[in-house]
């Protein structure tokens, strides 16, 4: 078997908080591997949101959820973090150096902390039943690039947020935007859905998507509504009905939980020694869950880290302005 990675901190999860980690770690003097499910960094915000606007990040009153992640793995990116992507790391075992993370695909990630930034966990989509035999074939389940349907005949299933989000997105760059939902009433916000009727997208309600016709691409959709049966051209069918979430293999690392939560104090520790949790995957009273509070959380995880790995450093990194960060020169806290 191969010989592990060494690092001094395994960071699983490479949502915004897992990232964000990776660059403080550097900025500490930390190795780093950043391991996540997913085959791209960014975690749900790459996922989900990667063109939507969000107004709660500081020092940006909007930002593109793909230009906030990008931002993020450039900052980290002097300090050269390895990424493990499109593995679960599976299981957690104590060594006498610390941790060894293993992954579903065999990597070993030997590591002195780790740091669960793993969100709520696995995202599985939720399944349309008539679009399972076209997935990768003309159904997919987020928008990971608006360009990519330039010009094309474009069907949405959903009344939620993302579904009303996509549709209005793709409305002025598609050919057609048609928007299918089973109720008549959406879950979406009040303002988003007034913009949705505003706007040119089509709005079929009280409907289901009976069949995907088309061999072997996706070619168009067949729709019930109202005892009545209406075929569409799709060159794109999204399903937007939501996702499902669990911890998977982190539920059974021996770590502390609040329902699907990871318990940690006021360090960001968990029940585990030198194992930490920051963003949407832990919990502890009075926690917020935001963007920027997870930010908060893996700077604190990552400092308390560093003092446990090397006894005798200070808990305050110094200030970041005292450094410069190139490729040739990592940047490093001042003394």
């Amino acid at each position: 078997m191969p010989s592990p990675d060494e690092v001094d901190l395994a960071i699983v999860g490479a949502g915004p908080s897992g990232l964000y980690a990776a660059y403080y770690a550097g900025f500490r003097g930390l190795s780093t591997a950043v391991l996540d499910t997913l085959p791209h960094a960014g975690g749900q915000v790459a996922a989900m949101y990667p063109e939507k606007l969000l107004y709660d990040v500081a020092a940006h009153p909007a930002i593109k959820g793909r230009d906030l992640v990008d931002n993020l793995i450039r900052q980290a990116a002097p300090f050269e973090p390895r990424y493990l992507l499109g593995q679960t790391a599976n299981t957690l075992t104590r060594t006498s150096a610390g941790w060894m993370v293993e992954t579903d695909r065999g990597t070993r990630v030997q590591a002195g902390a780790v740091l669960i930034a793993a969100g709520l966990g696995r995202f599985v989509p939720r399944k349309l039943p008539a679009a399972v035999d076209h997935e990768s074939r003309g159904v997919i389940y987020h928008v990971p690039r608006l360009e990519d349907h330039r010009d094309r005949d474009v069907v949405i299933a959903g009344g939620g947020d993302s579904a009303v989000d996509w549709a209005l997105a793709l409305a002025p760059i598609a050919r057609s935007v048609t928007l299918v939902h089973r109720r008549a009433t959406f879950r979406a916000h009040a303002h988003s859905v007034r913009q949705l009727y505003a706007s040119p997208v089509r709005v079929i309600t009280d409907a289901q998507i009976k069949r995907c016709l088309g061999e072997p691409w996706l070619e168009a959709v067949e729709i019930g509504t109202g005892g009545e049966l209406l075929t569409l051209p799709a060159g794109c069918l999204i399903t937007a009905l939501g996702f499902s979430s669990n911890l998977g293999p982190i539920a059974d690392w021996g770590v502390e939980l609040n329902y699907r939560q990871v318990k940690v104090d006021a360090t960001m520790q968990t029940s585990l020694p030198r194992v930490y949790a920051a963003g949407d995957g832990c919990t502890y009273p009075g926690r917020v869950p935001l963007i920027s509070v997870g930010f908060g959380e893996a700077a604190t995880a990552v400092n308390h880290a560093a003092v446990a790995l090397r006894p005798g450093e200070r808990l305050a990194p110094g200030h970041s302005s005292d450094a410069v960060a190139t490729s040739e020169q990592p940047l490093t806290a001042a003394a």
